[in-house]
């Protein structure tokens, strides 16, 4: 018998009552066999032995303590910083910008907020025109792809962080950060 197992982790709040579970609230769990397969039920100490009679497929039952969940530490990178940026820079329709427009695309691309939905390539041009959609809003983005070479990336990467206001990873840059004054002395030593 080669069953799934696909229990969930622990709710947040009381199958029986719906009241939301404290940060340290001692709660019980328990495991039963359904028609639909394991089903896991988290109850509050009031809940619990009111609950239905235990021999209703119960596999298993544990004590537990709820722990809150961590506040989510900040996104190094905002959604709708590089969002409104991209939708600035296109405003602009600055032929120098065309890299950091590409690589906005890209990066709320990975970000599942656009969709690429075609690639155009019209005739004579040579060039590759890429039309994204907002997943949430269905704008279209026409996105003329620059198609940069590796060693050109790193450098709109870093434009782009300059735009966004956020720092170059630590390593990355290392030697555009030493001073003038100490330069001689890295050299020397």
């Amino acid at each position: 018998m080669n069953a799934e197992w696909n229990v969930r982790s622990c709710a947040d709040q009381c199958v029986a009552c719906q009241k939301k579970f404290a940060d340290r609230e001692a709660l019980t769990s328990r495991l039963r066999f359904t028609e639909a397969g394991y089903l896991r039920e988290d109850f509050c100490a009031e809940c619990w032995p009111k609950r239905e009679a235990p021999g209703a497929g119960e596999v298993s039952v544990w004590s537990a303590t709820w722990a809150a969940p961590a506040p989510k530490a900040p996104e190094a990178l905002k959604k709708e910083t590089a969002e409104s940026l991209l939708r600035e820079l296109m405003e602009t329709d600055d032929p120098t910008k065309r890299n950091v427009i590409f690589i906005l695309a890209v990066m709320l691309e990975r970000r599942r907020i656009l969709v690429e939905k075609e690639v155009q390539m019209p005739e004579g041009t040579g060039q590759k025109i890429r039309v994204y959609e907002h997943k949430q809003t269905g704008e279209s983005f026409v996105v003329p792809d620059p198609q940069l070479r590796l060693k050109e990336i790193e450098t709109v990467q870093r434009e782009v962080m300059e735009l966004l206001g956020i720092a170059p990873p630590p390593g990355k840059g290392a030697a555009d950060a030493v001073p003038p004054a100490a330069a001689p002395e890295a050299q020397n030593g």
